[in-house]
């Protein structure tokens, strides 16, 4: 029996019930007492219904859909965030710090905060070893915090965390172990320094939803070797960014799209001299300054 396409009216009539699902959904939030919210929102619906339009969404991919994000909060915890990995390898991540991070003349360049921060790091004294018993090749880390017109940021906080020489953090061991991240605050000249290991490049944890998509994908799920830094002082942005091992392989093929030139440093080997454990042995050497913008004025 020959199949006959839809009658142009069916198909405008088909469009037109489509069009007022999405319109009245969007209107249940205009009683909203948050003009942003209300925005947000109605966005939202919009472009996610335009979406499934777009794409004819069938009931078995909306019900995958659903079962991905699920599992997505089930492993989700306080030292795993795989919607902040979900968010990294979407490009969203990198889309938001864009649009909340935009280029100041002479700051340092923001990137993906990524899945690994906690919030109860020890605190590193200038000069300690924040690697706390990491494995890799011991390397000293240091530089100077200061503002965009070249004020020392003396007294505020920098956070550092980073993985090991097998590609893990801390918190993908088992246990509660804390090691390769810690904080301190900047000396009288905005100075900071701390010993810790080289970095090294690493897959993004793949026994979750997200290393799912990624295989999916046929993607490499890749990061290349980088330490963390979030840096908060008064009237600046915060800053969040990432300092990249020069010559890593997958410095332009990053699984989180985080990579900027102008975060790429040189980690200069050096062969001899005293490490944090009191042995004499290869090290390595990074000096990175970091430059805040400051906050604009309402």
């Amino acid at each position: 029996m020959t199949q006959t396409a839809p009658h142009q009216s069916d198909a405008a009539e088909q469009q037109a019930r489509e069009q007022a699902v999405t319109d009245e959904v969007a209107a249940s939030f205009a009683t909203s007492t948050s003009d942003r919210y209300r925005e947000v929102m109605t966005s939202l619906v919009r472009h996610l219904h335009g979406f499934a339009r777009d794409v004819r969404l069938t009931h078995a991919e909306w019900e995958t859909a659903v079962d991905f994000l699920t599992r997505t909060g089930q492993i989700s915890n306080g030292r795993r965030q795989e919607f902040i990995m979900l968010s990294d390898v979407l490009g969203l991540s990198m889309l938001t710090v864009g649009i909340n991070a935009p280029a100041s003349r002479g700051a340092t360049e923001s990137t993906v905060f990524g899945p690994f921060f906690v919030d109860d790091a020890p605190e590193v004294q200038l000069g300690g070893d924040i690697a706390q018993g990491a494995k890799g090749t011991p390397c000293w880390v240091s530089g100077q915090v200061r503002s965009t017109d070249g004020t020392p940021l003396a007294g505020v906080r920098i956070d550092a965390w980073e993985a090991d020489e097998d590609g893990l953090y801390d918190t993908q061991y088992e246990g509660n172990r804390t090691a390769g991240r810690g904080w301190q605050v900047t000396g009288e000249h905005g100075e900071y320094r701390f010993w810790s290991v080289l970095p090294t490049h690493y897959p993004i944890p793949d026994d979750g939803p997200v290393g799912e998509l990624i295989a999916a994908a046929g993607r490499d799920s890749m990061r290349p070797a980088h330490i963390h830094f979030k840096v908060t002082a008064p009237g600046h942005r915060t800053l969040i960014t990432h300092v990249f091992v020069a010559g890593d392989e997958y410095l332009r093929n990053d699984a989180a799209f985080g990579v900027k030139d102008s975060l790429i440093a040189e980690f200069t080997e050096h062969q001899g001299g005293t490490e944090p454990d009191g042995t004499t042995r290869q090290w390595r050497q990074v000096e990175f300054d970091l430059v805040l913008a400051r906050e604009e004025q309402p």
